[in-house]
């Protein structure tokens, strides 16, 4: 299947001096949870989130000249010339993260990648700065002339007015720097002089809870798991309603009634209503509903929607429906009469359009959804049902966690316990399905009969497959670059 071009992602970079942390090797452990919270938050967002360090400071032609900066200038210094070397564009903290709609007007001009001035937006203090190479190069010259460089807290200290361009703040970035911290969440901030690594570690907690919990906030109508067909498909979209109910609840949190820096009006996950969990049989265009889809092959929908695995090229061809699964989902938007071509242009915007990628997730019937989920949701999806026996962070005052997911009525029958078992057995049936010849011949058939169901499920599969491979590419890049620091092999936190 022929996939759309992979878009380019615009660099994203963040300062890290690893081995500086006052708790040794559970510092650093802790360290590394925050480093890959920030990585995991802006590659959601399309970005590329790239890890610097001292290396790239000694890069810069600048280097030797800061040498004279002392006290907590030096890394700042340090910070802008890692930047410097890598030729500008966006310096952000690993403490700031994008907190809005992947088409909100801030993340999408940074997303572009293109800086006229060298800018640093207001309230966010040395949280973010987007520049070109010369512009980063020219405030790094006149910061270091200054003198009393030392004594500053930001580069714009000391540089002349002008130097900066100063955008109002972005209501779509968080920036949990410290004296933030201290005035919204003084749970996190008393622990951070008695164990830095606790405090961050709570920090980090927090900072998960909150991108969860925005994101659910972005998808107010709720998680719609397409099922185009009602019957003997429960268990083909199962996989896909465990996924929606691990998103819809409320995530776990050292401060469960907080609000992110940038939005003190958010409704917290333990005063709002149950996400809406619903499974319509069409694929609806609505910016505030999130949705899963799963896309089964053309044998595994013909022997389910039969409810059989007595499947031959006669009954293909005389009692099955042509592109059912296709037709069916693409209802909706584009009605009946329509023919295949048109049926699966909207079916790949929706799957791998920029817009359609931030808005769903698309993977087939015959395997789980990817290990690596939380890349593309941008923080880390449960793996336990708020109801599941385990024991759940209490919720002081008089609030409560919100009872479960709230389903749809129109989501149909369930089937009986004994009807949901052969389902099961058809779709592991389908799963171990074209390992004879003979079978071969049948999914060439059930494919030649289903040509628009077969291209949307191999599109669909090499979408995912891609996305994948490309986020493990640029990870290896980076952990041979980097070390490991960010990496979730070194730990999730």
């Amino acid at each position: 299947s022929v996939l759309p071009p992979l878009v380019e992602r615009t660099p994203i970079y963040t300062y890290y001096d690893a081995g500086r942390t006052e708790d040794g090797e559970a510092g650093e452990e802790v360290m590394n949870a925050v480093l890959l919270t920030w990585r995991r938050a802006w590659w959601a967002q399309g970005f590329r989130p790239v890890i610097l360090g001292r290396a790239e400071a000694k890069r810069s032609a600048l280097f030797e000249g800061a040498k004279q900066v002392k006290g907590e200038m030096e890394e700042e210094v340090l910070r802008w010339l890692a930047w410097e070397s890598m030729g500008g564009g966006i310096l952000c903290s690993y403490l700031a993260l994008p907190m809005g709609a992947f088409e909100d007007p801030v993340i999408s001009y940074l997303r572009g990648g293109e800086f006229a001035s060298l800018t640093r937006f207001d309230k966010l203090s040395n949280g973010l700065y987007v520049g070109s190479k010369a512009d980063v190069a020219a405030a790094l010259k006149a910061a270091l002339a200054d003198p009393d460089i030392s004594k500053a807290k930001e580069i714009s200290d000391v540089v002349p007015k002008g130097t900066f361009k100063v955008d109002e703040s972005p209501k779509s970035i968080a920036y949990y720097a410290m004296d933030v911290v201290k005035a919204k969440y003084p749970k996190i901030a008393e622990e951070l002089p008695v164990s830095t690594s606790k405090g961050m570690r709570l920090l980090n907690r927090l900072i998960n809870a909150h991108l969860h919990n925005n994101w659910r906030t972005l998808f107010s109508d709720g998680i719609a798991v397409i099922k185009p067909i009602r019957t003997h498909m429960t268990a083909i979209v199962e996989p896909a309603v465990q996924l929606a109910e691990y998103l819809a609840q409320c995530p776990p949190s050292p401060i469960m009634s907080s609000c992110p820096p940038n939005n003190k009006n958010c409704k917290p996950c333990v005063a709002s209503t149950p996400m809406r969990i619903h499974t319509p049989p069409h694929f609806r265009n609505n910016s505030k509903v999130y949705t899963i889809g799963v896309v089964p092959h053309p044998w595994t929908t013909t022997s389910s929607d039969a409810f059989t695995k007595a499947i031959d090229v006669p009954f293909i061809r005389r009692r099955s429906t042509r592109d059912h699964w296709l037709i069916q989902a693409t209802k909706q938007i584009l009605g009946t009469g329509v023919s295949t071509s048109p049926r699966l242009v909207k079916f790949k915007e929706a799957v791998a359009s920029p817009y359609g990628a931030a808005h769903s997730v698309w993977f087939t019937a015959e395997k789980d959804y990817p290990d690596d989920i939380d890349w593309h949701f941008g923080f880390v999806v449960p793996r336990s049902g708020a109801n599941d026996g385990k024991s759940q962070t209490p919720v002081p005052g008089p609030e409560r966690r919100p009872a479960d997911p709230a389903r749809d009525p129109l989501d149909g029958v369930m089937p009986s316990k004994k009807e949901l078992a052969k389902e099961r057995e058809l779709l592991e049936y389908a799963k171990m399905f074209g390992t004879t010849p003979e079978q071969q011949r049948l999914i060439r058939a059930v494919e030649a009969w289903n040509l628009g169901d077969a291209e949307a499920w191999r599109f669909a599969r090499a979408f995912m497959a891609r996305r994948t491979m490309e986020r493990r590419r640029w990870e290896e890049e980076e952990r041979r670059v980097t070390g490991g620091k960010g990496s979730e092999k070194v730990g999730r936190g």
